[in-house]
C-alpha cells in the first residue's frame, strides 16, 4: 500500500489520487461486504489489493463487487525482487502458472546493444559539439578548477573505470566529501544530497538537465558504458553491496535508465533497485528506446533533479 501511494507521489502526470481506506476497513480482512464497498466514497476509478498475502476468496468477492459498480480491480503481487515472474501467466497441464526467465540475453541483443550504443553516441558527440565550448566558458567564469571531473565508478562486473562529466561542484568537492557523507556510516550504499553545499550556480543549472552526463558519450564509445542501463556508483559504495544487491553489475551502466525515467534523486534505495532488476530482467533494445524517450519529459518534469 505505502509502494501504491509513493508511486502516485511521484508519477503526478498520472493524475491519480489515492484513498486508503479507514481503519475499520483495513481491518475487515476477508469481511469486506457490498456495504463496505459503498463506503469508499472517493473511488471513482480503481480497487488496489496491496498485502503481503493474497485470499483468493476475498479476490472472488471483489471482483464480484467491482463488476457490479464497473470499478476496476487491480492486486500487487506480493512477489518481490527476484522472485517476481516476467510479466505472463501461462498454462501447464491446464494449471495457470508464472513463468520466470531464467536466461541470460543473447549475444545478437549484446551485438545489437553495442551497435546502438555506438551509433547514438557518435551521433550525439556531432550534433552537440558547438554546445561544449559555451558550457566549458559557464564552467570556468563561474569557479576555478578544471570544466571534467572524473572519478572511479563500477562498471560491468564491478571492474573499475574512469567516468567523466562536466564538473558541477567546487574544486575540493572529493576533499570535503568526509565533512558531509561518511560512507561508512550509511545504511544504505546509496547517497543523495538535495542542497549539496558543493553544487556550484552552473552546476546546478547543468544538473537540472542532465547537461553534467554528456561526457559519457566518450565512456560509452569506449565500451565502458552504454546509452541505456543501471547508473553507475562509486566504487568505495559498491564494496558495501549485499549480495543481493550485486544483480546491477551484470550489465554496463547506462548514461540514462530506470533510474532517470521513474523519480531519479527522488527514488529510495529499495525503488531503484526494483526498477532496475526489471530492467536488467527483461532488458532489451525496445525497452531501450522507450527509455531514451521518456528521457527527455523526465528531465523537463525535474524530479529528482539535484
Amino acid at each position: 500500500a505505502e509502494a501504491i501511494a509513493r508511486k502516485a507521489e511521484l508519477f503526478r502526470d498520472m493524475h491519480l489520487k489515492v484513498v486508503p481506506l479507514s481503519p475499520e476497513l483495513r481491518s475487515a480482512g476477508a469481511e469486506l461486504t457490498a456495504e463496505d464497498l459503498d463506503r469508499l466514497t472517493g473511488v471513482a476509478d480503481r480497487v488496489v489489493v496491496a498485502s503481503p498475502s493474497v485470499d483468493p476468496d476475498l479476490i472472488a468477492r471483489l471482483v464480484v463487487l467491482c463488476r457490479a459498480r464497473q470499478i476496476k480491480l487491480s492486486v500487487v503481487s506480493p512477489l518481490r525482487g527476484r522472485a517476481l515472474p516476467v510479466l505472463r501467466i501461462t498454462q501447464v497441464a491446464d494449471l495457470p502458472v508464472f513463468d520466470y526467465d531464467t536466461w541470460d540475453v543473447s549475444r545478437s541483443t549484446l551485438m545489437v546493444k553495442r551497435i546502438f550504443d555506438v551509433i547514438v553516441a557518435g551521433g550525439a558527440l556531432l550534433v552537440l559539439a558547438p554546445l561544449f565550448p559555451l558550457v566549458a566558458l559557464a564552467i570556468r567564469l563561474d569557479s576555478r578548477g578544471p570544466v571534467i571531473f572524473s572519478q572511479l565508478r563500477a562498471g560491468a562486473n564491478g571492474d573499475p573505470f574512469r567516468m567523466r562529466k562536466l564538473r558541477t561542484m567546487s574544486a575540493d568537492a572529493e576533499e570535503s566529501l568526509s565533512e558531509i557523507v561518511r560512507l561508512d556510516e550509511l545504511r544504505e550504499p546509496m547517497f543523495k544530497l538535495r542542497d549539496d553545499p558543493r553544487v556550484t550556480r552552473v552546476g546546478r543549472l547543468l544538473r537540472r538537465f542532465s547537461l553534467d552526463e554528456l561526457p559519457q558519450l566518450v565512456n560509452v564509445l569506449r565500451g565502458e558504458m552504454s546509452v541505456v542501463g543501471p547508473r553507475p556508483e562509486q566504487v568505495e559504495l559498491v564494496e558495501r553491496y549485499e549480495p543481493e544487491h550485486r544483480f546491477r553489475l551484470t550489465v554496463k551502466p547506462g548514461m540514462t535508465g530506470p533510474m532517470q525515467v521513474f523519480g531519479r534523486g527522488e527514488l529510495t534505495f529499495a525503488e531503484r533497485l526494483a526498477v532496475e532488476l526489471d530492467y536488467v530482467e527483461n532488458m532489451s533494445i525496445g525497452r531501450d528506446l522507450r527509455i531514451l524517450f521518456q528521457t527527455v519529459p523526465a528531465i523537463v518534469r525535474g524530479t529528482g533533479a539535484f
